[in-house]
């Protein structure tokens, strides 16, 4: 590793993504410790080398150590946090006091925290002010990554130079990163995506076609940049992977946890297993928007129809019942 590199990098979070990013920044050189909160899955990983609760089939690199104990941060030049969006705070205010002093941290979640509807940079820094911020964001399956798949991704932070030493430490050559210093941008497209997969899977489940599917993307699109022009985004960042490419990948797949909630629904099914990041997120992404004066029907209908105050079928009849209008 270069001086330009991490050479120790803590992943905390085992999920299929953690397990994922682990697993890349090894094979890019680093030295990795992969933190979950269950011991006995640390033993696990640690006796098979595999990660059979969350990303099976798919071997541990060597550089990988798993582990439950925090204190094993205590020399990590660098971290990915890669755990659910709404457990940010609590996750970074326990890791920040182990961490080394100014080790940056890079959030791998998408999303707004619920109660408070801030950006997780600035959940970050009320949690952990001595370490710089980054996102990590982009169209990525843990199971595209962890398989060696062409997949490219974006790390942005305030101080752009803080994002560059991120990509070039997790770089490998199907692994390939952008930086930026549009924080902010890269943020909002992680957030409202989530939200407007829920509709295009809610349009699947209910077979609507595709043609619907593309104008809910397009639609849903333009919703995206009217919210992140708002908030200061800068429109090159939203056209790129964080927004328009992680968008298009999560509209139509069920590999997507958002997209399969909206499919489900779309179905009249029961949401599957635990809630999508954009369930947590649609009601503050609209109140932020409704502050602002910012237009977003798609993403409005996904807070109704979550918090069951429309029924799938109004919410599709209202949409489709909206004023004609030019679309510029």
């Amino acid at each position: 590793m270069s001086q330009q590199t991490f050479f120790r990098i803590g992943v905390i979070g085992a999920g299929a993504w953690g397990t994922a990013l682990a697993n890349v920044a090894a094979r890019a050189g680093a030295e990795i410790t992969l933190w979950t909160r269950d011991p006995n899955h640390a033993a696990q990983m640690t006796r098979t080398r595999i990660n059979d609760k969350r990303l099976p089939g798919v071997r541990l690199h060597d550089n990988v150590r798993p582990t439950a104990d925090c204190r094993d941060f205590a020399d990590v030049d660098a971290v990915l946090l890669v755990t659910p969006a709404q457990s940010v705070r609590a996750i970074a205010g326990t890791f920040a006091p182990i961490l080394r002093e100014g080790a940056p941290i890079a959030v791998c979640a998408k999303g707004v925290e619920r109660g408070t509807r801030m950006f997780m940079a600035d959940v970050l820094g009320q949690a952990a002010p001595n370490h710089a911020a980054a996102a990590l964001s982009g169209p990525s399956f843990a199971h595209d990554v962890a398989a060696g798949l062409p997949t490219a991704v974006t790390v942005a932070a305030t101080d752009e130079a803080v994002a560059q030493r991120f990509c070039a430490s997790l770089a490998t050559p199907s692994f390939r990163l952008y930086h930026t210093s549009d924080l902010r941008g890269v943020e909002i497209g992680g957030a409202a995506k989530n939200v407007l997969a829920i509709a295009c899977g809610v349009a699947a489940g209910r077979n609507l076609g595709a043609s619907a599917q593309a104008a809910l993307i397009a639609r849903g699109f333009a919703e995206l940049r009217r919210f992140g022009r708002a908030f200061g985004a800068r429109d090159e960042t939203l056209m790129g992977l964080s927004g328009l490419g992680d968008l298009v990948l999560t509209c139509g797949s069920l590999q997507s946890r958002n997209f399969a909630l909206g499919h489900a629904l779309g179905r009249g099914e029961p949401a599957p297993g635990a809630l999508a990041e954009g369930a947590l997120t649609a009601t503050a992404l609209v109140e932020m928007a409704r502050e602002q004066g910012v237009d977003m029907p798609i993403c409005a209908a996904v807070d109704a129809i979550l918090s069951e105050s429309l029924s799938v079928s109004d919410a599709v009849e209202a949409l489709l019942a909206r004023p004609q209008k030019s679309e510029v």
